[in-house]
């Protein structure tokens, strides 16, 4: 892979260096060396067989994989395992229980330190708590909590007794967690009264009593809502006698040692629910064993992670896939101590991340590239003001990340020496799957460069014919991997035609974004090609907004697409259509239609631009043409109209718009 420049087309641009070697220092001492790709290519199987052992068994497994029943795959069978005993007890049991496991720190400024042998006791409590109300192995449990610690005490607690856990961001509505607790028939819900946002209280048991419902409308399955006093701001907090039960009342009180049991590799770990192109969510289900040996593998290669010396910190919400595999199991299952920060990056102002860096001294950080445009828009003088010479690896996550803002993160959060490791992967792959090894590969900004080692992926055609360099093409895995999705919870047929009709004939799992080679090899991701936005890091379906924005009573039709946003990657933008009814087209509108899809759905799926236009660009059979009117909404020219029944219909809009 060449090293040379590559020249700036922007007159007056400098040029930059096209690819990143690792630092020589790095290099010799990184923990993945390039052997790992030799062996991982010499025998597959034996490769991630090994990666597993890494791992505490209480029995060993027969067969690494079991493929017979494509796509649903089994790893390491017959091996049992528990998962919360390998992210607690055996580095308790090794002698490390004084390790710090957790920095917490609360958006108001309180904090805490908890040790392995602090987070074990805790856990405990909630696991016998969890017992003595009656759950059994295989019941659900609902979790809409901010990022306390007592969140990540629930979730361990839950892998602890086979519970498996439904995370659900705290930032979504009422409706989305009742649909979410309904499918998972969840038995408990664990909350908060509150939380910070921004400084301020804000309410967040309500949303759970509003989401649950009372009468003929109640969540049939819930048993139990444990509440954790967090912001104590409501002296009229809802209260539902034999329902509701405080945290500090109950977990808090119970003995602090338990003894757990091993489950069967596949058994059930979590379930969390991602957007899916008809509107209803997915419940996405992970396994033990497969998962941990991915996550405990990838965390400690990708990372470079030595627990003894490094402080960790991803900053992504225990509500998404990263802040399960990447807060929660990947550094507790390597021992490491890490960061968990509840708050926003700008509370109470731009410099508190960089405090926090500065302070615990931080040697690996792990962000989306969202927040790294956020802070280009601060301006660099705001982590000039500190002292960040702590850092010495970076990561991205959650999107393509463009090579101008990985520039800027290399060179000033990470001084122009640290390696950034650019991850791709999915709710659905549960682990990193594409991503430099940073003792290893040489980096170019931008590209996630080629499958980790034990991995497997192609970009092809329709066909399924690798396309040449250079060529845009759809990315597939081609060989099932440890962290794989299990299916989807209730809906094996939609698992099936969700991920693997498309290249069904070669039992391919097709990951729904477009990719491309480049004449050295790299692996460009190039984003979604499907009908699904990626808004911060968020997946949110376009068909979710226009049912949303549809629910108004003003509004006959709507079309949503993401727009490229140089600060969140994607923002929503909306055409509507109005009933003939609605006289109302001005700003009270717009505002009240994006205040529907914030109550529907979540603030985060609010759009960016609403524009209400005559009519909308349908092709003969009805089809909404949205990769037209993302080009509307971008600026661009046109694509083929040809297929549209009215192309004039686009001088409308952009009278409208």
């Amino acid at each position: 892979m060449s090293s040379a420049t590559d020249q700036s087309t922007a007159a007056g641009e400098p040029e930059h260096q096209a690819a990143y070697p690792p630092p020589a220092e790095f290099a010799a001492n990184a923990i993945a060396q390039a052997g790992l790709y030799d062996e991982a290519d010499a025998d597959r199987l034996a490769f991630w067989a090994k990666q597993a052992r890494e791992l505490q068994w209480e029995t060993d497994f027969a067969d690494t994989l079991d493929w017979s029943n494509a796509p649903f795959a089994k790893w390491f069978v017959g091996g049992e395992l528990n998962v919360a005993a390998n992210c607690i007890d055996r580095h308790v049991d090794a002698g490390n229980g004084d390790r710090v496991a957790i920095h917490w720190i609360g958006e108001p400024g309180d904090s805490r330190d908890i040790t392995y042998s602090d987070l074990l006791a805790e856990v405990s409590k909630a696991a016998n708590y969890f017992t003595e109300i009656g759950l059994e192995p295989g019941d659900r449990v609902a979790v809409y909590m901010p990022m306390v610690p007592e969140a990540i005490v629930t979730i361990l607690a839950c892998a602890r007794l086979g519970l498996p856990h439904s995370v659900v961001f705290a930032g979504f509505s009422a409706g989305a967690l009742r649909s979410r607790v309904d499918d998972a028939s969840a038995k408990l819900v664990v909350t908060t009264d509150g939380q910070y946002r921004r400084g301020e209280p804000a309410p967040l048991k309500s949303a759970v009593d509003e989401a649950l419902g009372t009468g003929d409308d109640a969540a049939k399955s819930v048993e139990k809502v444990l509440v954790v006093k967090r912001t104590g701001h409501d002296p009229d907090l809802n209260w539902v006698d034999g329902r509701d039960v405080w945290w500090h009342e109950t977990v808090a009180e119970a003995a602090d040692t338990h003894s757990y049991k091993a489950f069967d590799a596949e058994h059930p770990l979590f379930l969390l629910y991602t957007s899916g192109t008809t509107g209803k969510p997915k419940g996405i289900l992970h396994t033990s064993g497969g998962y941990l040996t991915q996550i405990n593998y990838t965390f400690r290669n990708v990372f470079d992670h030595r627990p003894e010396s490094d402080v960790f910190w991803c900053g992504a919400d225990i509500g998404w896939v990263t802040g399960h595999s990447y807060l929660v199991y990947g550094p507790l299952s390597n021992g490491a101590t890490e960061i968990v920060y509840e708050g926003t990056p700008n509370s109470p102002n731009e410099h508190r991340h960089f405090e926090i860096i500065e302070k615990h001294k931080v040697t690996t950080y792990y962000i989306a590239p969202t927040l790294i445009r956020t802070f280009m828009k601060w301006g660099r003088e705001i982590p000039d003001a500190h002292d960040l010479t702590s850092i010495r690896l970076l990561g991205s996550v959650g999107e393509p990340i463009n090579p101008e803002a990985w520039r800027w993160y290399r060179d000033v959060i990470g001084a122009n020496r640290s390696p950034i490791v650019d991850t791709w992967w999915q709710t659905e792959t549960g682990a990193m799957m594409i991503s430099p090894l940073p003792g290893v590969t040489e980096t170019k900004p931008g590209s996630a460069m080629r499958p980790l080692p034990g991995i497997s992926a192609k970009i092809v055609d329709d066909d399924g014919n690798a396309v040449a360099d250079g060529e845009q093409g759809y990315l597939v895995l081609d060989e099932p991997w440890p962290a794989m999705l299990r299916g989807i919870w209730g809906d094996d047929e939609r698992f099936k035609e969700t991920y693997w009709s498309r290249f069904a004939k070669q039992g391919w799992y097709f990951a729904g974004d477009g990719a491309r080679y480049d004449s050295d090899g790299a692996l460009w991701v190039l984003g979604r090609i499907d009908d699904v936005m990626n808004v911060s890091g968020h997946r949110i379906s376009t068909s979710e907004v226009e049912s949303a924005l549809v629910n108004h009573h003003g509004v006959a039709e709507a079309a949503v697409i993401g727009a490229s946003d140089e600060t969140t990657g994607q923002g929503i933008v909306a055409f509507v259509i109005l009933r003939g009814s609605t006289t109302d087209t001005g700003d009270e509108l717009i505002k009240e239609l994006k205040a529907q899809v914030s109550k529907d759905i979540s603030p985060i799926a609010k759009p960016r631009e609403i524009y209400v236009v005559p009519e909308l660009p349908k092709t003969r059979s009805g089809k909404i043409m949205r990769r037209l009117l993302k080009d509307v909404a971008e600026g661009r020219e046109l694509g083929d109209t040809s297929t549209l029944v009215d192309p004039t219909v686009f001088e409308n809009i952009r009278k409208k718009k």
